[in-house]
């Protein structure tokens, strides 16, 4: 019965998905602002078409708020709020989830703790009163608790052998140092075995309030309903939180190389430099030049310079990476050994190129019009709508930036562009290598 009951929910999610994109385009989603009687904000786009809720919320934290020294406190939070809550112990908690089909999951980053909330439309009560009980009186067991500490570890085992976990480690640890940013999220293998059911208690207790949240809900519910819910599910939390500040931190573009050695059959690289943060007026137009650069797969720069041209790799992409208090452009591929110089020259040597020239008007028109044509097949569930404007809200935007977002991505010229191309791509790029290196570290 719960394998039935988990199976139509997901196929009732695919209908929503269906009836929503059908319904109405996602740049003309009608989003509304509520705002319950105690205060408490969301977004909500009302779809009554199919009888199913969605919620995405976070509050501001995330694993940045982990005790100095000791990482891994918000992510294993993170893994517990969830197995167990009030009288409900872990199995009971889960045994009412699956007899509802409720699908309740809690994540951590850097900036956030977010959770997301699946469920019928019948046991939408059911399913809300479970996450109040999560968030205002987890458990914190000692039998969950220890399941979740080996599971934690035993993946933090197979990443410090990993090629890709050990150069996203060393890359962020290089970039950020004793920022709270350069901890590992989840944790090493020394702080995990440490923490305390205490330090878990006191971590949700100053990140778990309603001045950091913020809630988006798509689906089978009102404005009227969905208030009343708000109050019912978080109106508890405490009315603020007790937050430690994370100081704005500006990464230095230091050109530098830096050389892991590991046998594995593949080096993997990182490489990377400053980016801009999303409330920076040039982001947009450094979304659209990272587009042309490595963003679109096939068709972008260093995919067809270091792939297709060279042979050097399977794989090349670059993404940016914007956090409440710093920002990178972050790439990633991989390769065999003794083409590792190599493919590294090939990418700066294309870095240098962007920076130098910029992307020509050609390439600028394409990358405009494929950004303004995937945004409604990124928004084709219930589940990414809400993301999208949790998203949103996190990033300081206004409620009808789904609107303008196409307007912006068009507005952006080839001075503009051509000018944050040698902001951005003119610096010294940070590289780390994890792998059989045929050369010495590079300075």
């Amino acid at each position: 019965m719960i394998i039935l009951r988990r199976a139509l929910l997901a196929s009732l999610l695919a209908i929503a998905a269906v009836a929503i994109v059908l319904a109405r385009p996602a740049s003309a989603t009608n989003i509304e602002r509520v705002v319950s009687p105690s205060g408490i904000e969301a977004w909500l786009v009302h779809e009554p078409s199919v009888p199913l809720v969605a919620m995405e919320f976070a509050f501001a934290g995330g694993t940045a708020q982990d005790p100095a020294g000791k990482p891994g406190v918000a992510n294993l939070t993170s893994n517990l709020l969830d197995e167990g809550a009030g009288d409900l112990d872990s199995r009971t908690f889960h045994d009412r989830l699956d007899r509802r089909a409720i699908d309740l999951s809690f994540s951590s980053s850097r900036d956030y703790l977010r959770g997301s909330l699946r469920t019928l439309s019948e046991h939408r009560d059911e399913a809300f009163d479970l996450l109040r009980l999560s968030l205002t009186q987890p458990r914190f067991d000692s039998e969950p608790l220890e399941r979740a500490r080996t599971q934690i570890l035993s993946s933090l085992r197979r990443q410090s052998v990993s090629p890709n976990s050990i150069a996203n480690e060393r890359f962020f640890a290089a970039t950020f140092g004793a920022h709270p940013y350069g901890q590992p999220p989840d944790g090493t293998l020394d702080s995990v075995p440490t923490i305390t059911a205490d330090e878990l208690r006191t971590y949700s207790a100053h990140v778990l309030a309603r001045d950091n949240l913020k809630i988006a809900v798509v689906g089978d519910i009102d404005k009227a309903e969905l208030a009343a819910l708000l109050d019912k599910t978080f109106g508890a939390l405490p009315a603020k939180a007790e937050l430690r500040s994370v100081a704005d931190f500006t990464p230095q573009a230091s050109g530098q190389r830096i050389n892991v050695t590991l046998d594995v059959p593949q080096t993997v690289v990182v490489f990377g430099a400053p980016g801009l943060k999303r409330s920076d007026p040039d982001f947009m137009t450094s979304f659209v030049v990272n587009q042309i650069m490595a963003g679109g797969g096939s068709t972008s720069r260093l995919y067809h310079e270091v792939r297709e041209k060279r042979g050097l790799v399977y794989a090349i992409s670059e993404s940016m990476l914007w956090l409440n208090h710093a920002a990178m452009l972050v790439g990633y591929t991989a390769t065999r050994a003794d083409r590792t110089n190599d493919t590294i020259d090939a990418a700066m040597d294309e870095v240098k190129r962007m920076a130098d020239a910029g992307p020509t008007q050609a390439e600028l028109d394409g990358a405009k019009a494929f950004l303004n044509g995937s945004q409604m097949l990124s928004l084709d569930t219930s589940a990414k709508i809400a993301g999208a404007l949790l998203q949103y809200q996190l990033d300081g935007l206004p409620i009808d930036y789904i609107d303008k977002r196409s307007g912006i991505i068009s507005a952006v010229t080839l001075d503009d562009a051509r000018r944050v191309a040698k902001k951005l791509w003119g610096q010294p790029f940070l590289t780390i290598a994890v792998g059989r290196i045929a050369q010495p570290t590079k300075d």
